[in-house]
């Protein structure tokens, strides 16, 4: 775990990476589902550790937070604004819109214009920011035309209310068509050392020089404590399994961009300290097929 009184920066070990190629964030960022209630639903258990973990988050040297409107609904933006704002410069908050929320657990996709601009708006003032530096579309919703959903927050940014648009959980099909209406910063799909099915968009974003940001980034903690299935390898590097997992993912490519989430602060510190973790070639390739 991270030592209290050495700890400041050690985010910036993992590296930066340049979203949308002129916004440098540390590559090892922190995803801010968690913090809020069961089921991404309603105010978290303990309010006062989620604050501190987004405190936390900043004094380790995070420089990039993943967000959503469905994240509480709003409850996770609202913590952001309350444990940071006014924002450190070099903050970078990224948030996204595209479901509607009808219960702890319960998902559906919205993507028409008028609703998206809405929730851009929604966010800008709960986030109390002027623009959002990167704008994800949650999902892609089947019944509105791809062109307009994407086409309403192009038109959010020539309004200086979005800097950088991205995707989620999207096929390189998805992703080249998207391309074609609008620059793409970033595209954030479910990957994992264990849950490698978007490789082939990762290789896609890897070539085109757009960030990848692997939600569940150890598997719905799969990968975590002591029955991972990295336990015995993360031993031999006395490190912890998800240590390991994290320092896989940061080696895996140079666009990737890890969001782990936690809402403990000892979590938190044990997620950052990976950034200092370097792995050989041999170790990650050991890695990569001892869980494949």
């Amino acid at each position: 775990m991270t030592d209290q009184h050495d700890a400041a920066g050690t985010a910036a070990l993992s590296g930066t990476l340049a979203l949308g190629g002129d916004l440098p964030v540390h590559r090892l960022g922190f995803g801010a589902m968690r913090i809020v209630g069961e089921g991404v639903w309603g105010p978290p258990r303990d309010r006062d550790e989620a604050l501190a973990v987004l405190r936390r988050a900043v004094e380790l040297g995070v420089t990039f937070i993943d967000t959503a409107d469905s994240y509480g609904p709003q409850i996770s933006e609202q913590l952001i604004r309350e444990a940071l704002h006014p924002y450190p410069e070099d903050l970078v908050i990224g948030t996204k819109a595209g479901f509607v929320r009808t219960g702890p657990g319960r998902w559906h996709r919205l993507g028409r214009p008028e609703y998206l601009r809405q929730q851009v708006e929604m966010s800008l003032r709960t986030l109390g920011l002027e623009r959002i530096d990167l704008f994800q579309l949650h999902r892609i919703d089947p019944e509105v035309p791809l062109a307009d959903q994407l086409g309403e927050l192009a038109l959010l940014r020539e309004e200086g209310k979005i800097r950088h648009i991205g995707l989620s959980e999207v096929t390189v099909d998805e992703l080249s068509a998207a391309r074609a209406v609008v620059p793409v910063a970033s595209v954030q799909n479910q990957y994992a050392p264990s849950f490698r099915q978007s490789e082939d968009v990762l290789e896609q974003c890897e070539k085109d020089g757009i960030a990848f940001l692997p939600w569940a980034p150890v598997d719905r903690g799969t990968l975590a404590g002591a029955e991972s299935p990295l336990a015995a390898l993360a031993a031999e590097r006395g490190v912890t399994p998800v240590q390991l997992a994290l320092a896989w993912l940061l080696h895996r490519s140079p666009v990737m961009v890890p969001i782990p989430g936690t809402s403990r602060v000892a979590h938190l510190e044990e997620n950052v300290a990976a950034a200092a973790l370097r792995l050989s070639e041999e170790e990650a390739e050991r890695i990569g097929s001892h869980l494949s």
